[in-house]
């Protein structure tokens, strides 16, 4: 797992300019601690930091392909390819021989085998730039799910790209400006595909290709979801579920490194601890990490999202897996530090909305857990691949003429819009925003004929899910792990497993009235029956109200100081009623998101001195 930056011009000798690649490059230093690389030629920079995973030695990057004393192809790849051992022995058989042990030295001759059709053949998580020197081409790819980031800039004469948006910004050239597209982006949780928050830029969308060369940019899908007749009744449905879990938590533990798990003490993380713990008994025991906030456990207070606290469930796996446990345990008046949430910004490059207090509490987790470890399994993303979340089993949202996660009662935690200035919001026409963003969401949708109008919504639905929300959760965990220079690898993201499942008809997905069946019937022989009867509940978030009491000092602080660079943005009526409201304890207040939003937004212009072109 590593950062990547680059920069590819036709119209300038990039040798001479060597200390923009590398400021590009140095600015995901946090991505990849353990080494540097740059390669320049005339119209191309590649540069590489390296979080080192497999093959310690021999897996340095940029990586190349030479032939007579002459490069093919240069490579800076991130993220992991899980079945680069099976490809390995396959190009070997086609005469290619390797110098390294690394999954990186085989997505470079894959491409010299098979050209831009070796995508197809990866199984994995990653992001890379491969920049062809006999073709003079750039190729920037991202795995199916989108689970590694890749952003680009295209310029006149070439473009910039890099795993995050502050690569791209380190270039001289690359404006720092966001425009009403920009904001809307932020302000809803919606995720258009290829969508960036900063004017220029753009995301690489899952599963695309990303060509550059001298004609212009050409964009490729390799790999999207697609609708099939599912022939397998329930129980070889439920088996051939199991098989791939098995196969693909094999395939993940493979490291050079220290590895373990993410364990809430939800069915999600506690199938994978226990598929992991399976797999590894020959080796010892496998390593699991949990969060929970100090007198959490003895001060818990069921809300409308936890009905339970994860420690008793923690606890209950650990013992019968027979994992080597621990628990991280953070005090809430850490997570609003300024430091604390300086550092989070700068992972983000956007303000820290919509996740409240998770956001820190997942970089304190992760900084514990790369302390001891730099690979973690995390049960990330079963939610959207099996139909977990409440508001897939509400009438009132499941028939809502929008995304789920933002109608009825589940919609205002997403609600980061509560304190912007209205006029600004009528500017911005958020409501037309969000019905577009539906409408395109609801026209990518693979359909059956056979489907019934049941089946055809929940389709739907499952789709928005894997293309839209979960591309915000895996960004969110991707920033936060990467940070602190933690790798987690999520297992649910398995293209197989995902298309397999999202053409498993809902009445299967929900065949015992339950929430994520499937993968309850499939897991629960290696689960507790506490766990297996667990009622779904989400990333913990603090009950103490000083949190919330420390977001509302420092949104104090912003409608005091007349140079704060948010205000023009804000509804100062409504924040300062707000911040005259009694609050109560609650891990759930609606009011956290705009709140959150309001500072946030004020961080993130100090930090990034952005030019709003509204």
């Amino acid at each position: 797992m590593c950062g990547i930056a680059g920069w590819v011009s036709f119209e300038r000798d990039l040798r001479e300019q060597r200390a923009v690649a590398e400021t590009m490059t140095r600015t995901m230093a946090l991505r990849g601690p353990d080494d540097e690389g740059l390669w320049l030629d005339r119209h191309a920079a590649l540069g590489h930091r390296r979080l080192s995973i497999i093959d310690l030695e021999g897996g340095r990057q940029p990586m190349t392909a030479d032939e007579d004393g002459k490069t093919l192809a240069c490579l800076v790849y991130t993220g992991e390819v899980y079945n680069f051992q099976e490809l390995r022995r396959e190009l070997q058989g086609l005469g290619h021989a390797f110098r390294t042990r690394s999954d990186t030295e085989v997505v470079l001759r894959a491409y010299l085998q098979w050209g831009e059709a070796m995508l197809e053949r990866l199984n994995g998580m990653y992001a890379f730039a491969l920049w062809d020197a006999r073709e003079q081409r750039l190729l920037l790819a991202r795995d199916r799910m989108g689970v590694k980031p890749l952003y680009y800039y295209p310029m006149p004469d070439g473009v910039l790209f890099g795993s995050e948006p502050k690569a791209i910004l380190a270039h001289p050239e690359a404006e720092r400006r966001v425009t009403a597209d920009g904001l809307r982006e932020m302000l809803d949780l919606v995720k258009t595909p290829e969508a960036a928050v900063f004017a220029g830029m753009h995301e690489v969308r899952p599963g695309q290709v990303v060509t550059i060369d001298r004609n212009g940019l050409r964009k490729r899908r390799y790999w999207q979801l697609e609708a099939r007749e599912h022939a397998d009744d329930l129980p070889t449905t439920i088996r051939t579920v199991r098989e791939l879990l098995d196969d693909i938590v094999e395939r993940q533990i493979i490291a050079d490194v220290p590895l373990c798990t993410l364990l809430s003490g939800g069915l999600d993380s506690s199938v994978v601890t226990a598929l992991a713990a399976k797999s590894m008994q020959r080796q010892g025991k496998v390593r699991s990490f949990s969060v929970d906030f100090v007198k959490h456990g003895v001060e818990f207070e069921a809300d409308y999202l936890r009905g339970s606290p994860d420690a008793p469930f923690v606890r209950d796996l650990a013992a019968h897996a027979g994992t080597d446990h621990q628990e991280i345990l953070l005090e809430s008046r850490e997570l609003a530090d300024p430091r604390l949430r300086a550092a989070v910004l700068g992972a983000q490059d956007l303000p820290p909305a919509y996740w409240g207090d998770m956001l820190p509490s997942l970089y304190k987790l992760f900084e514990a857990i790369r302390a001891q470890s730099t690979v973690a399994l995390s049960g990330e993303s079963a939610d959207e691949v099996f139909g977990g979340y409440r508001w897939f089993h509400d009438a009132a949202a499941v028939d809502g003429d929008t995304f789920p996660w933002l109608a009825g009662s589940s919609g205002s935690f997403f609600d980061g819009q509560s304190l912007i200035a209205p006029g600004l919001l009528r500017e911005l026409d958020m409501p037309g925003f969000r019905r577009d963003s539906y409408a395109q969401a609801l026209s990518e949708v693979p359909r059956l004929a056979s489907d019934t109008p049941k089946e055809k919504r929940m389709r739907e639905i499952s789709h928005m899910h894997l293309t839209r929300f979960v591309q915000a959760l895996l960004d969110r965990k991707d920033r936060m792990s990467m940070a602190v220079g933690l790798e987690v690898r999520v297992p649910f993201c398995d293209h197989r497993l995902v298309e397999y499942v999202f053409n498993a008809p809902w009445s299967m997905k929900n065949f015992d009235g339950r929430e994520k069946s499937l993968l309850r019937a499939a897991g629960k022989d290696v689960l507790p029956d506490s766990i297996v009867q667990r009622v779904k509940s989400p990333y913990p978030a603090t009950q103490d109200p000083a949190y919330e009491q420390a977001l509302r000092q420092g949104l104090t602080r912003v409608l005091d100081d007349s140079r704060s660079p948010a205000l023009p943005l804000l509804d100062k009526a409504a924040a300062w009623k707000l911040l005259d409201r009694p609050f109560g304890k609650t891990s759930t207040s609606p009011e956290r998101a705009g709140l959150e939003m309001a500072l946030g937004l004020n961080e993130w212009l100090l930090r990034h001195q952005v030019a709003l072109d509204l």
